[in-house]
Protein backbone atom coordinates (compact mmCIF):
# COMPACT_ATOMS: atom_id res chain seq x y z
CA UNK A 1 0.00 0.00 0.00
CA UNK A 2 0.97 3.50 -0.69
CA UNK A 3 2.73 5.14 2.19
CA UNK A 4 3.02 9.09 2.49
CA UNK A 5 0.54 12.09 3.52
CA UNK A 6 -1.52 12.29 0.68
CA UNK A 7 -4.17 9.66 -0.71
CA UNK A 8 -3.23 8.10 -3.62
CA UNK A 9 -5.18 9.92 -6.68
CA UNK A 10 -3.80 8.72 -9.90
CA UNK A 11 -4.68 5.72 -11.66
CA UNK A 12 -2.22 3.32 -13.72
CA UNK A 13 -2.46 5.54 -16.96
CA UNK A 14 -2.05 8.60 -15.05
CA UNK A 15 0.68 6.91 -13.25
CA UNK A 16 2.77 6.06 -16.14
CA UNK A 17 1.43 9.10 -18.02
CA UNK A 18 3.49 11.21 -15.20
CA UNK A 19 6.30 8.98 -15.28
CA UNK A 20 6.88 9.07 -18.71
CA UNK A 21 6.54 5.05 -19.23
CA UNK A 22 3.85 2.45 -20.75
CA UNK A 23 1.11 1.04 -18.53
CA UNK A 24 2.44 -2.37 -19.23
CA UNK A 25 5.88 -0.84 -17.68
CA UNK A 26 3.96 -0.01 -14.59
CA UNK A 27 2.22 -3.45 -14.59
CA UNK A 28 5.42 -5.47 -15.27
CA UNK A 29 7.45 -3.65 -12.36
CA UNK A 30 4.59 -4.71 -10.42
CA UNK A 31 4.43 -8.07 -10.81
CA UNK A 32 8.38 -8.18 -10.18
CA UNK A 33 7.58 -6.54 -6.85
CA UNK A 34 9.39 -3.61 -7.66
CA UNK A 35 6.73 -1.66 -6.78
CA UNK A 36 3.96 -1.60 -4.06
CA UNK A 37 1.04 -2.57 -4.93
CA UNK A 38 -1.97 0.44 -5.06
CA UNK A 39 -4.81 1.01 -3.18
CA UNK A 40 -7.85 -0.20 -4.54
CA UNK A 41 -10.23 1.88 -4.55
CA UNK A 42 -14.68 2.09 -5.39
CA UNK A 43 -15.02 -0.36 -8.29
CA UNK A 44 -12.02 -2.46 -7.88
CA UNK A 45 -9.79 0.57 -9.49
CA UNK A 46 -6.00 0.69 -8.43
CA UNK A 47 -4.49 4.39 -6.86
CA UNK A 48 -1.67 5.19 -6.91
CA UNK A 49 0.32 8.43 -4.79
CA UNK A 50 3.58 10.45 -5.28
CA UNK A 51 5.94 7.46 -3.43
CA UNK A 52 4.54 5.15 -6.30
CA UNK A 53 5.43 7.84 -9.35
CA UNK A 54 9.06 8.64 -7.13
CA UNK A 55 9.52 4.51 -7.12
CA UNK A 56 8.85 4.27 -10.43
CA UNK A 57 11.45 7.05 -11.33
CA UNK A 58 14.23 5.53 -8.97
CA UNK A 59 13.79 2.24 -11.18
CA UNK A 60 13.72 4.16 -14.38
CA UNK A 61 16.89 5.84 -13.51
CA UNK A 62 18.45 2.99 -12.14
CA UNK A 63 17.83 1.38 -15.30
CA UNK A 64 19.42 3.95 -17.22
CA UNK A 65 22.80 3.64 -15.22
CA UNK A 66 22.28 -0.10 -17.04
CA UNK A 67 21.46 -1.92 -13.99
CA UNK A 68 19.71 -4.98 -14.68
CA UNK A 69 16.52 -5.74 -13.01
CA UNK A 70 17.98 -8.15 -10.31
CA UNK A 71 20.40 -5.85 -9.32
CA UNK A 72 17.75 -3.06 -9.11
CA UNK A 73 15.55 -5.71 -6.75
CA UNK A 74 18.31 -5.56 -4.15
CA UNK A 75 19.07 -2.07 -4.44
CA UNK A 76 15.43 -1.54 -3.55
CA UNK A 77 15.51 -4.19 -0.91
CA UNK A 78 18.50 -2.74 0.86
CA UNK A 79 16.03 0.57 1.37
CA UNK A 80 14.24 1.25 4.21
CA UNK A 81 10.06 0.85 3.90
CA UNK A 82 8.84 3.50 4.65
CA UNK A 83 11.09 5.91 2.96
CA UNK A 84 8.43 9.17 1.81
CA UNK A 85 8.53 10.30 -2.05
CA UNK A 86 10.68 13.05 -0.62
CA UNK A 87 13.27 10.62 0.57
CA UNK A 88 13.20 8.57 -2.64
CA UNK A 89 13.29 11.47 -4.97
CA UNK A 90 16.60 12.30 -3.23
CA UNK A 91 18.18 8.58 -3.74
CA UNK A 92 17.20 9.08 -7.29
CA UNK A 93 18.85 12.16 -7.37
CA UNK A 94 21.94 10.93 -6.30
CA UNK A 95 21.68 7.68 -8.60
CA UNK A 96 21.15 10.84 -11.86
CA UNK A 97 23.99 12.72 -11.06
CA UNK A 98 26.66 9.52 -11.52
CA UNK A 99 25.22 9.56 -15.48
CA UNK A 100 26.35 12.01 -17.99
CA UNK A 101 24.61 15.19 -18.79
CA UNK A 102 22.07 14.57 -21.61
CA UNK A 103 18.99 16.28 -23.18
CA UNK A 104 15.93 14.89 -24.69
CA UNK A 105 13.05 16.17 -27.16
CA UNK A 106 9.25 16.54 -26.05
CA UNK A 107 6.25 17.97 -27.65
CA UNK A 108 4.16 19.86 -25.58
CA UNK A 109 1.47 16.80 -25.14
CA UNK A 110 4.10 15.12 -23.58
CA UNK A 111 5.55 17.54 -21.04
CA UNK A 112 1.37 17.95 -20.32
CA UNK A 113 1.45 14.24 -19.90
CA UNK A 114 4.42 14.36 -17.65
CA UNK A 115 3.10 17.22 -15.86
CA UNK A 116 -0.31 15.69 -15.37
CA UNK A 117 -2.02 18.94 -16.45
CA UNK A 118 -2.42 21.31 -18.92
CA UNK A 119 0.43 24.07 -19.14
CA UNK A 120 0.26 27.46 -19.83
CA UNK A 121 2.35 29.57 -21.50
CA UNK A 122 3.75 31.50 -18.55
CA UNK A 123 4.64 27.69 -16.99
CA UNK A 124 6.37 26.82 -20.02
CA UNK A 125 8.47 30.15 -19.94
CA UNK A 126 9.15 29.15 -15.96
CA UNK A 127 10.36 25.82 -16.87
CA UNK A 128 12.71 27.70 -19.46
CA UNK A 129 13.97 30.29 -16.84
CA UNK A 130 14.71 27.50 -14.32
CA UNK A 131 16.73 25.40 -16.84
CA UNK A 132 14.04 22.17 -17.19
CA UNK A 133 13.61 23.65 -20.99
CA UNK A 134 16.67 25.04 -22.79
CA UNK A 135 14.11 27.29 -24.99
CA UNK A 136 10.97 28.57 -24.28
CA UNK A 137 9.72 28.30 -27.93
CA UNK A 138 10.18 25.13 -29.53
CA UNK A 139 11.92 23.81 -32.89
CA UNK A 140 9.98 21.28 -34.97
CA UNK A 141 7.41 20.83 -32.62
CA UNK A 142 9.93 19.90 -29.76
CA UNK A 143 11.49 21.24 -26.72
CA UNK A 144 14.90 20.37 -25.94
CA UNK A 145 14.21 19.19 -22.17
CA UNK A 146 16.72 17.97 -19.18
CA UNK A 147 15.46 14.68 -17.89
CA UNK A 148 16.81 14.88 -14.51
CA UNK A 149 15.10 18.89 -13.87
CA UNK A 150 11.62 18.28 -15.40
CA UNK A 151 9.96 16.17 -12.61
CA UNK A 152 11.09 18.81 -10.31
CA UNK A 153 10.54 21.94 -12.48
CA UNK A 154 7.19 20.34 -13.18
CA UNK A 155 6.88 20.17 -8.66
CA UNK A 156 8.33 23.74 -8.52
CA UNK A 157 5.06 25.17 -11.16
CA UNK A 158 2.43 24.06 -8.07
CA UNK A 159 4.81 25.58 -5.22
CA UNK A 160 3.14 28.74 -3.81
CA UNK A 161 6.14 30.36 -4.31
CA UNK A 162 6.82 33.71 -6.74
CA UNK A 163 9.23 32.81 -9.59
CA UNK A 164 11.65 35.70 -9.02
CA UNK A 165 12.08 33.72 -5.13
CA UNK A 166 12.34 30.23 -7.20
CA UNK A 167 14.91 32.02 -9.34
CA UNK A 168 16.89 33.74 -6.78
CA UNK A 169 16.63 30.16 -4.77
CA UNK A 170 18.34 28.46 -7.90
CA UNK A 171 21.26 31.23 -8.43
CA UNK A 172 21.87 30.86 -4.43
CA UNK A 173 21.93 26.83 -5.15
CA UNK A 174 24.56 27.40 -8.23
CA UNK A 175 26.57 30.05 -6.82
CA UNK A 176 27.49 27.61 -4.21
CA UNK A 177 27.58 24.49 -5.45
CA UNK A 178 30.12 26.18 -7.99
CA UNK A 179 32.21 27.69 -4.92
CA UNK A 180 32.16 24.19 -3.34
CA UNK A 181 32.98 22.21 -6.53
CA UNK A 182 35.73 24.83 -7.06
CA UNK A 183 37.07 24.30 -3.63
CA UNK A 184 37.20 20.79 -3.51
CA UNK A 185 38.64 20.37 -6.75
CA UNK A 186 41.41 22.65 -5.55
CA UNK A 187 42.26 20.03 -2.25
CA UNK A 188 41.87 17.23 -4.89
CA UNK A 189 44.57 19.55 -7.23
CA UNK A 190 46.95 20.14 -4.86
CA UNK A 191 46.65 16.78 -2.27
CA UNK A 192 45.76 14.16 -4.33
CA UNK A 193 46.89 14.93 -7.89
CA UNK A 194 50.18 16.63 -7.02
CA UNK A 195 51.71 14.16 -4.72
CA UNK A 196 50.29 10.82 -7.51
CA UNK A 197 52.12 13.04 -10.57
CA UNK A 198 55.36 12.64 -8.18
CA UNK A 199 54.93 8.89 -7.63
CA UNK A 200 52.95 8.02 -10.84
CA UNK A 201 55.56 5.72 -11.56
CA UNK A 202 54.66 3.50 -8.76
CA UNK A 203 51.93 0.76 -10.47
CA UNK A 204 49.95 0.36 -7.40
CA UNK A 205 49.66 3.96 -6.74
CA UNK A 206 48.53 4.54 -10.43
CA UNK A 207 45.42 1.60 -10.07
CA UNK A 208 44.44 3.22 -6.64
CA UNK A 209 44.29 6.61 -7.99
CA UNK A 210 42.26 5.11 -11.30
CA UNK A 211 40.20 3.87 -8.41
CA UNK A 212 39.60 6.54 -6.78
CA UNK A 213 38.53 9.03 -9.74
CA UNK A 214 36.11 6.46 -10.77
CA UNK A 215 34.05 6.41 -7.32
CA UNK A 216 35.06 9.86 -6.22
CA UNK A 217 32.50 11.95 -7.89
CA UNK A 218 28.85 9.72 -6.20
CA UNK A 219 30.76 9.59 -3.00
CA UNK A 220 31.16 13.45 -2.71
CA UNK A 221 27.87 14.31 -3.99
CA UNK A 222 26.11 12.05 -1.12
CA UNK A 223 28.42 13.71 1.03
CA UNK A 224 27.37 17.14 -0.39
CA UNK A 225 23.76 16.06 -0.08
CA UNK A 226 23.48 14.58 3.48
CA UNK A 227 25.81 17.59 4.75
CA UNK A 228 23.52 20.09 3.05
CA UNK A 229 20.15 18.35 4.33
CA UNK A 230 21.09 18.45 7.93
CA UNK A 231 22.47 21.45 7.60
CA UNK A 232 19.18 23.11 6.01
CA UNK A 233 17.43 21.22 8.62
CA UNK A 234 19.08 23.24 11.20
CA UNK A 235 18.55 26.31 10.11
CA UNK A 236 15.02 25.64 9.18
CA UNK A 237 14.13 24.47 12.84
CA UNK A 238 16.23 27.51 14.50
CA UNK A 239 14.50 29.84 11.61
CA UNK A 240 11.22 28.98 12.22
CA UNK A 241 11.26 27.41 16.26
CA UNK A 242 9.26 29.92 18.41
CA UNK A 243 10.39 30.90 21.95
Amino acid sequence: MATGAEEPTLTVDELAARAGVTVRTVRFYSTRGLLPPPVIGPRRVGHYGHDHLSRLALIEELQHQGMTLAAIERYLEQLPPDLSAHDLAIHRALVASWAPDSAEDATRAELERRAGRALTGQDIARLAAMGVLERAEPVDGCYRVDPGLLRLGIELLGVPIAHETILAARTVLLEHSRSAAQELTRLFRDEVWGPYRERESDPEHVAAMKSLSAHMQPMVIQALVTAFQRSLKEELRAAFTTE
